[in-house]
């Protein structure tokens, strides 16, 4: 039998080049054993192959996110200056957009799709505060089966479109025992854990369009807007709730162990999600501002105990994030109104 490996050449099942026959095929071999010699072959056309790879290497070219951001351009009318992605159940951001233009997600040409409850969907783009901004009400999570590439890739279609500044807003257990469920978190780090298990974003073949192959992500967060935001829930008079701390992104979607909440918190976590940093990280690769923080929607348990209230659930995180949009939604245009006295 003979199938088609990256060189398009020919291979029979043994591995043993074939005969020039002008018909180029190769083999596409599984770990499992399912053969006499430990193998699984099977036939892939040339174009099914290229497919195979678009989507395991490089999903999304420069030139298809610009494809991207070019439709979004065109169809709104305008080139944004900020870029905004709401976390679960903050949906409500893109609300108070004005004027506004929306795309939802299966209409944009290459685009992904959130298939995750509080995550509506759709693209808003518009004006905010004076400012023309971009919203994501939804984004993407490794755990949807989507590569760490594909669930960053509309930070790169924001950039092409003109955005200077990304807001990243997302719902997070605390971990840190001073938190109380409904506080907001300023992130000034992250702790990649994804990453550590050598899962980036920014794998495979660097496009120096976008950045560098090496980037730096020491101060991601920008300190100017963090101070600013301080500065914010004081004038709202909700600074008592307002923390600054580190987060970290899981791969989900189970919520985690106490093992390993333990662990996290050793290692000087303060609230962990399942999103976030692989966004962040695209964003610091094409430089763009970045300021993000968290809804700390659920108290993480640390201690052993068989009682299921203190087990973390999607519900919680739906119904703490409902109950507090309005402030989340007032510190994101106070900050939004603050970059405006400098653009």
């Amino acid at each position: 039998m003979t199938g088609y490996n990256s060189q398009n050449d020919v291979a029979s099942s043994n591995g043993n080049q074939a005969g020039a026959t002008g018909h180029k095929s190769t083999e596409y071999i599984a770990q499992e054993n399912h053969t006499s010699d430990n193998r699984i072959v099977c036939s892939l056309t040339p174009d099914e192959f290229r497919a195979v790879r678009m989507m395991s290497e490089d999903m999304y070219p420069y030139e298809m996110i610009q494809e991207i951001a070019d439709f979004l351009v065109k169809g709104s009318g305008i080139r944004p200056k900020i870029g905004i992605i709401c976390g679960s159940g903050l949906g409500s951001l893109a609300d108070l957009i004005q004027n506004p233009k929306v795309f939802e997600y299966s209409k944009i040409p290459n685009f992904p799709v959130s298939t995750v409850e509080g995550h509506a969907g759709k693209l808003v783009v518009g004006c905010l505060e004076g400012v023309n901004v971009m919203a994501m009400q939804g984004r993407f999570h490794y755990y949807e089966g989507y590569p760490l590439a594909k669930c960053s890739m509309p930070v790169r279609v924001m950039k092409l479109c003109g955005v200077e500044y990304l807001f990243a807003t997302n719902a997070a257990g605390g971990i840190n025992p001073k938190y109380a469920v409904g506080d907001i978190m300023l992130m000034h780090d992250h702790v990649n854990m994804l990453g550590f298990a050598g899962n980036s974003p920014l794998q495979g073949p660097n496009d120096p369009r976008f950045g560098p192959r090496f980037p730096a992500l020491v101060n991601s967060y920008n300190k100017d807007l963090i101070n600013k935001a301080i500065d914010i829930s004081k004038a709202m008079g909700i600074e008592s709730s307002v923390h600054v701390g580190v987060y970290s992104c899981l791969g989900g979607p189970t919520y985690e162990t106490i093992a390993e909440l333990r662990a996290l918190r050793m290692m000087g976590v303060d609230a962990v999600g399942m999103s976030t940093v692989h966004e962040v990280i695209t964003a610091r690769h094409c430089d763009m501002k970045v300021f993000a923080f968290s809804l700390i929607t659920n108290k993480c348990a640390t201690e052993y105990s068989e009682k299921k209230d203190e087990e973390a659930n999607h519900d919680e995180v739906m119904a703490v994030a409902k109950n507090k949009q309005k402030a989340c939604c007032e510190m994101v245009s106070r900050l939004v109104a603050e970059i405006q006295k400098s653009l």
